[in-house]
């Protein structure tokens, strides 16, 4: 009898165990941590070699990633945590996204305006951490692998061609040009052998110089001939095969695809009219605002007069590169003194300033967040010093709040260092809530004492003009009908960028649909929901809590950062 009842109990206390083992909390564990191991080997990420890109390989990549999505939609969200469920959100749009893509056919068309995948592999430098003897050879093996790859990518192309998928013939122009930057006849200046111009400690001479032979006859005989190759098809196959037509509606499943992007982007479901009608609104808005700064400085002209007059006044322009980044970089730390009064929580990786690299600072835009994504190394601020004369200084506060602090490094620095959080947390980002950050910090210059300067004031607005004009000219071309012409004069007759700017811009809209829509929409998104907890806390509401409540669970999606606003509203009104 007594063996029984231990039996009994003991059979009950491991079926209780199981129970508790198998909690939806626990098997959501197990399963986000296996889709995530699953989805870092789909990427193909190798020390040694660059993805297969073949037909087989990607179509066995789509197949595993729709596998894997249904698995999580699959999940019992109900005994997840607060934290689970926002992991749960964040692969799903992750997969989502990537599933979508190929469904679209966005390896057809491997490349936008500003960039593809040849410049691309300019990074693997920056990316690569040598900080071993191996780590020189697995680079090596890495770069033998850039004919294969450029290879492959070039005959998706060749198949968009056939399909009609491709990019228009408009945004193209000159393009060759960021191809041959990466042609060196000088192995030595090539991109790929910085690595090698400064011997490590812990490599002998004779290795040294063994490694170096070896790049230099990899650069010669498979890397320039793989990039000379591109350049050919590009010219003389791709170019006069581009479309004519600018805009995503003019793909095959064109209007389903800007749909999708559009939703994708800006994490909201709203359509191509919605959005547009919402940007002559706010584009209104801000001329209103524009206008009195042009009174205030007792301009005497038309609107379009004064916009002349800044993009032509020498005052306004930086003689040299080095003196731009010099007041990019007086402004930037100007920001760093402001920040403890906004803000509870500060990241420890610290960035610099540095000028776009010069291969691709022709056709790019003025500055960038470039993070390392990286413990090791710093995040960097860049600043196009390419045509000085179309790099206004009274943008430049904007410019360095929106990408360097408090903007895209303060955010994406903290989030990376959520030290409680999985990777695919930390590394995360939607451009709705990253943009939106980005616009919004643009606006805390206000709080911060920038913007002191009427001309660089107007310089504020034309950027937040820049952002709402971008929801009229991007559903203008992609689902309205807009030529590009009627896109250029649009943004150039309402902003104050030179013309050179406007034209980079619009071409970037073209080739990249919908992700211009996230900046103004995200931002909207953040200063309502700071006018709401303002409004309902009155007395207790506390700027720098509401900034930690916005920035404490990193970069997502803007339903799911209105839900983490509306919890912060109710536990302060309760303090």
């Amino acid at each position: 009898m007594q063996r029984t009842l231990i039996a009994l109990g003991l059979t009950l206390s491991l079926a209780a165990c199981a129970a508790k083992v198998s909690s939806p909390a626990v098997d959501f564990e197990q399963l986000s941590a296996q889709i995530w191991q699953q989805q870092q080997q789909l990427s193909d990420r190798s020390s040694t070699s660059l993805p297969d890109m073949s037909p087989e390989a990607l179509e066995k990549k789509q197949q595993k990633r729709l596998e894997l999505l249904q698995k999580l939609q699959q999940t019992e969200l109900k005994g997840l945590t607060e934290q689970q469920k926002i992991n749960h959100q964040i692969l799903l749009y992750g997969l989502q996204d990537a599933v979508d893509e190929y469904r679209f056919g966005a390896h057809y068309m491997p490349l936008t305006s500003e960039s593809g995948f040849h410049s691309s592999l300019g990074f693997m430098v920056s990316g690569t951490d040598f900080s071993s003897a191996r780590s020189y050879q697995d680079y090596l093996k890495k770069l033998s692998t850039v004919p294969r790859y450029m290879q492959q990518q070039t005959d998706w192309m060749r198949r968009g061609i056939e399909k009609g998928l491709t990019q228009p013939k408009a945004v193209l122009t000159g393009y060759e040009q960021g191809i041959q930057a990466y042609i060196s006849q000088n192995p030595e200046q090539s991109i790929f052998f910085r690595p090698f111009r400064q011997q490590p400690h812990f490599v002998s001479d004779a290795d040294w110089l063994s490694l170096q032979l070896q790049a230099k006859t990899l650069i010669s005989e498979q890397i320039n001939p793989a990039y000379q190759q591109f350049y050919d098809f590009f010219l003389q196959s791709y170019l006069p095969a581009a479309r004519e037509q600018i805009g995503a509606s003019s793909l095959p499943q064109g209007r389903e695809f800007y749909q999708n992007r559009l939703e994708h982007y800006t994490t909201l479901k709203m359509t191509p009219q919605q959005v547009h009608q919402l940007g002559l609104e706010e584009v209104a808005r801000i001329k209103t605002e524009m206008q009195q700064v042009i009174e205030q400085v007792g301009f005497h002209g038309s609107f379009a007069d004064f916009i002349e007059f800044l993009r032509t006044d020498p005052q306004f322009y930086a003689k040299t590169a080095t003196e731009l980044l010099k007041e990019a970089s007086f402004i930037a730390k100007k920001a760093d003194a402001e920040l403890p009064k906004l803000f509870k929580t500060l990241p420890r990786q610290p960035y610099g300033v540095a000028p776009v690299p010069a291969e691709i600072a022709p056709k790019y835009t003025s500055g960038r967040y470039a993070g390392s994504g990286r413990a090791d190394r710093a995040g960097f601020y860049w600043v196009n010093t390419y045509a000085l004369n179309r790099r206004p200084l009274y943008e430049l506060e904007a410019l360095t709040l929106h990408e360097a602090v408090p903007g895209h490094h303060l955010q994406i620095a903290l989030a990376a260092e959520m030290a409680d959080q999985p990777d695919y947390r930390r590394n995360f980002y939607t451009s709705a809530f990253g943009e939106g950050w980005g616009l919004y910090s643009e606006y805390l210059g206000l709080e911060m004492g920038f913007y002191q300067d009427p001309y660089s004031n107007f310089g504020r607005l034309t950027y937040e003009m820049w952002r709402a004009c971008r929801l009229v000219v991007d559903t203008g071309m992609h689902a309205l009908g807009w030529s590009r012409q009627q896109a250029l004069d649009y943004l150039g007759s309402h902003t104050a960028l030179s013309m050179h700017n406007v034209t980079t811009e619009i071409d970037r809209y073209i080739s990249w649909p919908a992700q211009a829509l996230s900046y103004k929409l995200g931002e909207i998104t953040i200063k309502k929901l700071r006018r709401q907890a303002e409004q309902q806390l009155g007395d207790k509401f506390n700027l720098r809590d509401f900034h930690e409540a916005v920035l404490r669970n990193g970069s997502v999606p803007l339903s799911q950062l209105e839900l983490q606003v509306t919890q912060y509203i109710e536990q302060a009104g309760k303090a």
